[in-house]
C-alpha cells in the first residue's frame, strides 16, 4: 500500500463543518456525480469540485470550478481525488455529532482536478450583482432544458452545455456563463449580496462568503 493509499481522517472540530461539507457536495452532485479533490495544508482545507470541463481539447465548454474552503480542528495534509459517492458512503456512516471525516481510500484520476488555479495574486476588477448572476443561470437552464430531450444522447447535450455555459456572461466579456451556473447551482450566490470577481492570468473568480468559483477558458489552456 502506498503513502497515497492510506486513509485519512480529517477533524472539523464542529459537526455543522461535517454538515455544511455535505450540503456542498450534494449539490456539486446534482450537476456532476463525478470527483471531488481535497487539499489540505495545516489547518485550512481546500475542496474543490467540477461543475463543467472540456471533453477534449478545443471544445468550448470552459473549466468551472467551484471551491468551500474550511478551517480543521487539528492540521492536515493531503491531496486526493476521490469519488464523490464514496464520501457519501462515509457520511451515511457518520452520527449526527461526528465531526471527524475518513477520506476515502481510493483515489480517482481526473483531469481537472491536475489543473491547479492559482493562489494569487488575484487582480479586482469588481463586483456582479448576484440577481444579475441568478437570472442569468436561470436563462441558461431553461436554454439548455429547452435544446435536449429525452431522447438526446450523451454528445448532444454536451455540446449544447458548451455553447451556453461557454459564451461571455452578458456584459462581462471574459467570464464564461458557467460561472454564474456554478455560483447558483452550488449556492454561492444571494439575492442581497454581490459577488467579488478577480483574474490571474488565464483565469477568472467568483467569491462571495459562502464559497468560490475558478474558470478557465479553453482558449487559455495553453498559455
Amino acid at each position: 500500500m502506498s503513502a497515497a493509499d492510506i486513509q485519512t481522517a480529517l477533524d472539523f472540530g464542529d459537526p455543522r463543518a461535517v454538515a455544511d461539507l455535505r450540503t456542498f457536495l450534494a449539490r456539486a452532485r446534482a450537476v456532476e456525480d463525478g470527483a471531488v479533490r481535497f487539499q489540505a495544508v495545516g489547518g485550512v482545507l481546500a475542496v474543490y469540485v467540477c461543475v463543467l470541463s472540456p471533453r477534449v481539447l478545443g471544445e468550448a465548454t470552459p473549466t468551472v470550478l467551484g471551491l468551500r474552503t474550511v478551517a480543521l480542528a487539528r492540521p492536515a495534509e493531503l491531496d486526493a481525488t476521490v469519488a464523490i459517492a464514496s464520501v457519501f458512503d462515509r457520511f451515511a456512516r457518520l452520527g449526527e455529532d461526528a465531526t471527524l471525516l475518513d477520506v476515502p481510500p481510493s483515489h480517482v484520476r481526473t483531469p481537472w482536478a491536475a489543473v491547479s488555479p492559482p493562489r494569487g495574486p488575484w487582480r479586482p476588477l469588481g463586483r456582479l450583482d448576484a440577481q444579475k448572476i441568478g437570472a442569468a443561470a436561470a436563462a441558461g437552464i431553461a436554454e439548455v432544458a429547452g435544446a435536449v430531450s429525452d431522447r438526446s444522447g450523451s454528445a448532444a447535450v454536451h455540446s449544447v452545455r458548451a455553447a451556453v455555459w461557454g459564451r461571455d456572461l452578458e456584459g462581462t466579456p471574459g467570464v464564461p456563463a458557467g460561472a454564474a451556473f456554478a455560483a447558483h447551482t452550488l449556492g454561492f450566490a444571494a439575492a442581497a449580496e454581490p459577488l467579488d470577481l478577480f483574474e490571474a492570468g488565464p483565469w477568472v473568480r467568483l467569491s462571495s462568503h459562502r464559497g468560490h468559483v475558478l474558470c478557465r477558458r479553453p482558449s487559455l489552456l495553453g498559455t
